[in-house]
């Protein structure tokens, strides 16, 4: 895992808070001190979420479950959208549907959609509408691919959520609590950190702060992702001895008979000749 340097955090500018007057009391503990009338984080504290934060979302991509990042400000979406993609994991960077996770199902039912529009582009049936209706199907395949293309592989419910400022996402945050579903974010000094399970008091506006953060947190969730597969393939490495052993062992039985027939028959003889002998 990533070992995480206050200094690289200061030099991305994690430390940068909001106005004095803008701050959340709940924040307390996270903040150093106050400097121009602007709220200074506590980086020593940051860098220890940070470890926390990460060492939790590991296990999560290690079980196997999805982790979906949340995002839609100018700042922030593309760098979720880079960092996401970049470890396979699922994430929301436009406007967040309303009943992403409480009405999944319906969701579920777009992302369909899509792919039953891209089954008809390739099996010819597309060719045979209207062009009227092919534009239609165009417009909707633009716009459910620009809402959920991103979270077309996300066959289940999500194992939690990375949320890039808490306040401006309330809507996400509300729907993971209501279905017992962690929460992970970046939390200002403008916010309230008992929304969430796990915080990193950080600068969410300035894009380098959070590409610094994200960039920590999907390395861990890389970690994750590759201490599954090593696990996946010693699994099946010794199921693939124990069957080699279940093969072979048929055969050894068949050789020890081969060579007791022999034996069997030499024994046979052995009062004979000795009879003859007599």
């Amino acid at each position: 895992m990533e070992k995480v340097e206050v200094k690289e955090l200061l030099e991305a500018g994690v430390h940068f808070g909001h106005l004095t007057r803008k701050w959340n009391p709940n924040m307390a503990p996270y903040i150093y001190m106050e400097r121009n009338g602007i709220h200074i984080i506590n980086l020593y504290k940051t860098a220890a979420k940070i470890t926390e934060t990460s060492e939790a979302l590991a296990k999560i991509a290690a079980s196997g479950k999805k982790i979906l990042f949340v995002a839609t400000k100018k700042q922030a979406k593309d760098i979720v959208a880079e960092k996401a993609g970049a470890v396979n994991q699922p994430y929301i960077t436009e406007r967040w549907p309303g009943g992403m996770l409480t009405n999944f199902v319906t969701i579920r039912k777009a992302v369909k959609k899509m792919a039953s529009i891209d089954r008809m582009k390739k099996d010819g049936t597309f060719n045979s509408l209207s062009k009227k209706e092919r534009l239609q199907v165009n417009r909707l395949r633009a716009k459910l691919e620009k809402n959920l293309g991103s979270i077309s592989d996300m066959t289940r419910l999500p194992g939690a959520l990375f949320v890039v400022d808490i306040m401006r996402e309330h809507i996400a945050i509300k729907e993971a609590q209501k279905l017992n579903i962690p929460i992970f974010a970046m939390v200002d000094t403008n916010s309230d950190p008992r929304e969430v399970d796990y915080l990193i008091p950080a600068n969410d506006d300035a894009s380098k702060s959070v590409d610094k953060i994200l960039s920590i947190v999907t390395s861990a969730i890389a970690d994750g992702l590759n201490e599954r597969k090593a696990e996946r393939a010693e699994k099946e490495g010794k199921a693939q001895k124990t069957e080699a052993k279940a093969e072979a062992k048929p055969e050894v039985k068949a050789e020890a008979k081969k060579e007791a027939k022999p034996a069997a028959k030499k024994a046979e003889k052995a009062p004979v000749a000795a009879q003859e002998e007599e």
